[in-house]
């Protein structure tokens, strides 16, 4: 059952990310790749929070290094920069409850106003929801682009035709 769980989790991240995918246009030879960076990270990211009970930005900021040490493997065969594979594959991991949640409790606190200890619930969690999507979505993009840091000529050689010296 935990399979089907992983597996399933991983095909509705890569159908999101090719759907994220398509608004942006790449090559037709990307979406494949793009399908698989998403179903890999974000089933990294459902088994490190479901089985082994690490918090979503953490899991969140691993599943963002391999999208981006994925894409930066993947990028070479189909001669793409590696934030076309990679943007796409990350969407699906962006907390989209969390920033819902955020902004319906900063309008329930602005309606209520009138009555303190309700005021007060709802501005806790605003902030709660907030910094969770704040840092979950500042963790995702520092992992997706510390491989262009530590392999920035390679990163940067993706769309060359010459050969690369390593």
């Amino acid at each position: 059952m935990i399979a089907v769980d992983i597996l399933l989790d991983g095909v509705f991240a890569a159908i999101a990310a090719i759907g994220f995918g398509a608004i942006s246009d790449p090559p037709m030879r990307a979406f494949p790749r793009i399908a698989l960076l998403a179903a890999v990270g974000h089933a990294l990211r459902f088994c490190l929070m479901s089985y082994a009970s690490v918090d979503i930005a953490t899991a969140s900021l691993c599943a963002a290094v391999v999208i981006g040490l994925g894409s930066l493997w993947l990028g070479r065969g189909v001669r793409c920069p590696m934030t076309v594979l990679y943007i796409p594959a990350l969407l699906p991991m962006i907390p989209g409850i969390y920033a819902y949640k955020t902004v319906f409790s900063l309008i329930m606190f602005l309606q209520s106003l009138n009555v303190p200890g309700e005021g007060v619930q709802y501005m806790q969690q605003f902030f709660l929801n907030a910094t969770v999507s704040v840092s979950v979505i500042i963790m995702l993009a520092a992992g997706a682009t510390l491989p262009i840091f530590i392999f920035s000529r390679r990163a940067f050689s993706l769309t060359r035709r010459r050969k690369q010296n390593q």
